[in-house]
């Protein structure tokens, strides 16, 4: 697909002055020149334009807000001197895999002076002895080539920067949670220790009470059965007088 069908396309029926980011990775440009962008992308600040054949940035259009651009993978060895007219404010620039060589070919990159990050992998110039060297002389103010400072030091990855904000802002470091939860898990022991100890000693007080009850009931139960075999001890005496006075008038 060329470049200005696939420009059209990432619109989705968007006006131009509505875009702040745009890619158009791996499509085509007529005669390597850059087509579809206008003057009026006024918002645009990332557009990526990786492996599109671009072998000239002439004809790339005012950009004032463009702050990311990437252009890895094309054929791109001079005109550079394009940038700091068309993207005065640039950042961050990527021309990994152009046929850039020599020094001379980045000397134009001078009057860009907000470039922070800029990326030549693969490119020819960074076989030249003391290449880093030279590129951060020549260019003060980046900061990162190729990914790393003048010591070494990884440039941040801003997802990972973003993660770690989000880590500050959301809940509590690992450490600090479990250790409350720690706290809240013996406070909770023991107040689950009071409760069962109350507990106990309450069941043990109910059951003292259960058994005098039970031996109250015992109690009664026996004193009922002396009762009733008092009552019928007395019925069987009375029976026997009875039986006694019978035999005495017969006998009469």
């Amino acid at each position: 697909m060329d470049m200005k069908k696939r420009i059209t396309l990432e619109l989705r029926n968007r006006s131009a002055a509505e875009i702040a980011e745009l890619v158009v990775d791996n499509s085509r440009s007529a005669d390597g020149e850059v087509e579809g962008l206008t003057d009026a992308f006024t918002e645009l600040e990332f557009l990526s334009m990786v492996n599109v054949g671009l072998s000239s940035l002439a004809k790339l259009p005012s950009l004032p807000k463009l702050h990311k651009l990437e252009l890895s993978d094309n054929n791109l060895s001079g005109s550079l001197e394009m940038l700091s007219e068309k993207c005065p404010n640039l950042t961050y620039l990527n021309l990994s895999g152009n046929k850039i060589k020599e020094l001379s070919n980045v000397e134009a990159l001078q009057n860009l002076k907000s470039l922070q990050s800029l990326d030549l992998f693969n490119c020819e110039i960074t076989t030249l002895e003391d290449y880093r060297e030279s590129v951060f002389e020549l260019l003060p103010q980046v900061t990162y080539l190729d990914g790393f400072d003048q010591e070494d030091n990884e440039a941040p990855d801003s997802e990972a920067d973003d993660e770690d904000e989000d880590g500050e802002d959301g809940a509590a470091p690992p450490g600090d949670y479990d250790e409350d939860e720690d706290d809240e898990e013996e406070e909770d022991g023991s107040e689950g220790g009071e409760v069962g100890l109350s507990f106990q000693v309450n069941r043990a007080d109910q059951d003292d009470d259960d058994e005098d009850d039970y031996a109250d009931e015992e109690e009664e139960e026996v004193k009922a059965v002396a009762q009733g075999e008092k009552r019928k001890r007395g019925v069987d005496a009375e029976g026997e007088d009875d039986e006694d006075d019978d035999d005495d008038d017969e006998d009469d």
